[in-house]
């Protein structure tokens, strides 16, 4: 009887160590790793691409640049921001163009209405030439994902802006809002709105990219405002969408800031 225990105990003692190595050998591989490399594989017009390759974008490129030169618009006379010392034809569009096309979005989501529309002149990145508009001129003149936002502000905070303004001196694409100052605009005398003088206990609404939203250009009248609303509108889209409503584009030269 002694023996057979001590043959059952081996066995079972086997059978153990038999699953053990049989459960090791299948357990996947761990492998470290002790050295990276990498390569910058530059690739333009200058080095062939692969035919291959070249055949299998291709379809996707010509459709791209198909729909990106398409001719949506006219313009008649060059858009420059660098042409102006307080307001530029187009940053007169720019705003013009953002205040038209946000206000009824505005006014179906809040029921409110927006008042006046401020932007900043270096988010311009190009000039519309004379000539057809397209897609892709929407994409040079605002290459960046800005959306446009409505920040509520009173008409405090709305002096605020029109000192900001001022003190500034660079032509901020306004539309909405005339700023009248002194002789040598170094000080604000009144803001209307919408031709009214403004109230300062009033709560105005102003349309405005997500990055001056955020305090972009310092503009902490906005960062501060605790009166926000995202439309989830880009602003290259709402150009786009513009080009395709009209035919010609026109030459804003409305003057926002005025002396008295």
């Amino acid at each position: 009887m002694v023996k057979v225990k001590k043959i059952k105990l081996c066995l079972n003692n086997f059978v153990i160590l038999l699953t053990l190595s049989i459960f090791l050998g299948c357990s996947s591989k761990k492998y470290i790793n002790y050295q990276t490399s990498a390569a910058l594989l530059n690739i333009n017009d200058t080095i062939p691409l692969e035919s291959k390759f070249q055949n299998f974008i291709n379809p996707y490129k010509e459709h791209i640049n198909r729909d990106l030169d398409s001719v949506l618009a006219f313009n008649p006379n060059t858009q420059d921001k660098s042409k102006g010392q307080w307001e530029t034809n187009i940053g007169n569009l720019f705003a013009s163009t953002t205040l038209e096309l946000s206000k009824p979005i505005f006014q179906k989501r809040e029921n409110k209405t927006i008042d006046f529309c401020m932007l900043n002149h270096g988010g311009i990145r190009a000039i519309i030439p004379v000539g057809n508009v397209t897609s892709r001129t929407a994409y040079e003149i605002m290459p960046f994902e800005n959306s446009v936002m409505v920040i509520g502000l009173t008409g405090k905070e709305v002096l605020e802006l029109a000192n900001y303004v001022l003190i500034e001196k660079k032509p901020h694409p306004l539309e909405g809002i005339v700023i009248k100052a002194n002789e040598n605009y170094s000080k604000v005398v009144s803001v209307e709105i919408n031709n009214v003088q403004i109230n300062e206990d009033k709560i105005y609404y102003v349309a405005t990219s997500d990055y001056l939203a955020n305090g972009g250009d310092s503009m902490n009248f906005f960062k501060n405002s605790t009166i926000k609303f995202d439309l989830d509108y880009k602003l290259r889209n709402l150009f786009i969408d513009y080009f395709k409503k009209i035919d010609t584009l026109p030459n804003i030269t409305t003057k926002h800031i005025i002396t008295e």
